[in-house]
């Protein structure tokens, strides 16, 4: 079965599968988080966009085809993850448009950059995209990537759906970045809730979140200590070096700590040795491990450890029955591929980029793109979500998750208001 839209790109897909606009628009919807406002005035003054405005264009001429840049990992550490978000953006983008990949008539033009997972390529290409005219960019699943885009993308008035990137710093970075997957404080929220309901809420417990030192593990850190943190919790963090394959000294600095709770938030091929690491080291003995549910590969990493650890879920799949996740599974089915973990994520970004073209893809007015997308509320894979308008963080259900036999399965839904950052 042909695509049902354009897809022009650099690479051979592999074959499994100016200023800102910012100030006026704050100003009308009120102060941003400290933090957040630090992080966007940083990044923004370590990079500079070579490239002309989108936006500034706008109303300038109608035209029948919108181009949208998906950037995204398909080679580097993450590539997998990075593949299911194209597929997912596929099947979203042929539901979302009836199988015709046009919206009132304009066109859809998928563009698709391998960053590799590298933040300067991933500049690079926005910024060629960008200089191209292209309007709307997506992705990216390395949440280092997707910090470094989101400020250009905002220099250049140029409407950016990120994800799966999970860090937190992208929530409110700028008026012309938003999400289509969960962030971290979602899911520490999710382990919080998990625990209390296990444990009760009490405070006083010592908590070590073990991650990798890159943005998603320093992201996750922060998101634990602010969640969890105070009330006579402490909290450890225990980073590793992201290129680590002898992870003993790490787990033995985890054990150290006598943590009651340990949070882990890892990613990439290292996890199979992280989890049998903590097994030999008896870490898993010790305290209670909280993690997320990984994709399909990820799955036999845990090894013995699987049936002692919590699991919280960004998505389980099969777990959910919309109308959206029953559309992925059919065309998923048709193509031969394997729904996952980040899968719903390309499908969200497609629903967003269908509603952004909706508002502005004629006239290629991005600023109608923005407004179109600030509180809107739609059905998506997980269930109901909401893009909450005045940060963009995006409003969904999370997941419990427990394995059962060799798969996972939902033990109890979130609903999006539970676990809102």
């Amino acid at each position: 079965m042909p695509r049902p839209f354009a897809v022009r790109s650099d690479r051979l897909r592999p074959s499994a599968a100016g200023p800102s606009a910012v100030p006026a628009r704050r100003a009308r919807r009120g102060g941003r988080r400290p933090l957040l406002v630090a992080v966007a005035l940083a990044a923004s003054a370590a990079l500079t966009a070579s490239c002309s405005s989108p936006g500034a264009s706008a109303g300038a001429g109608a035209s029948d085809e919108v181009k949208v840049a998906l950037v995204t990992s398909v080679s580097g550490p993450l590539a997998g993850y990075g593949e299911q978000y194209l597929q997912g953006f596929e099947a979203g983008l042929d539901h979302a448009t009836g199988g015709t990949g046009e919206v009132d008539g304009v066109r859809i033009t998928v563009l698709e950059d391998d960053d590799a997972g590298d933040p300067a390529k991933g500049v690079s290409l926005v910024k060629k995209r960008i200089g191209q005219g292209v309007p709307i960019i997506a992705g990216t699943v390395v949440s280092g990537v997707a910090t470094q885009i989101a400020p250009v993308a905002a220099q250049n008035r140029t409407l950016y759906v990120s994800g799966p990137a999970a860090t937190d710093a992208l929530t409110g970075i700028n008026d012309y970045t938003f999400r289509s997957g969960r962030q971290t404080y979602q899911d520490v929220v999710t382990a919080r809730e998990i625990l209390a309901a296990e444990e009760g809420a009490e405070g006083g417990k010592d908590v070590v979140v073990l991650a990798q030192d890159n943005a998603f593990g320093q992201a996750n850190a922060a998101a634990v200590e602010e969640v969890l943190g105070g009330d006579g919790t402490t909290v450890t963090p225990v980073l590793a070096p992201p290129g680590a394959t002898d992870l003993t000294p790490t787990a033995r600095k985890v054990l150290a700590a006598e943590p009651d709770m340990v949070f882990v938030a890892w990613a990439g091929d290292t996890a199979q040795s992280m989890w049998s690491t903590l097994e030999q080291q008896g870490v898993l003995e010790e305290a209670t491990v909280v993690t997320g549910l990984d994709i399909r590969a990820g799955y036999p990493a845990f090894g013995a450890a699987r049936d002692r650890v919590t699991l919280l879920a960004h998505y389980v799949p099969g777990a959910t029955n919309t109308p959206e996740a029953e559309a992925m599974r059919a065309y998923f089915e048709e193509k031969g591929w394997e729904e996952d973990l980040f899968s719903p994520d390309g499908f969200t970004a497609a629903q967003l980029v269908v509603r952004a073209v909706e508002a502005g893809g004629r006239d290629g007015d991005v600023e109608a793109m923005v407004e179109a997308l600030e509180g809107f509320a739609f059905s998506g894979v997980k269930g109901p979500t909401r893009v909450r308008a005045e940060d963009h963080a995006l409003l969904q259900p999370m997941f419990q998750a427990a394995f059962d036999g060799d798969l996972p399965s939902v033990t109890r839904t979130l609903e999006p208001g539970k676990v809102a950052p």
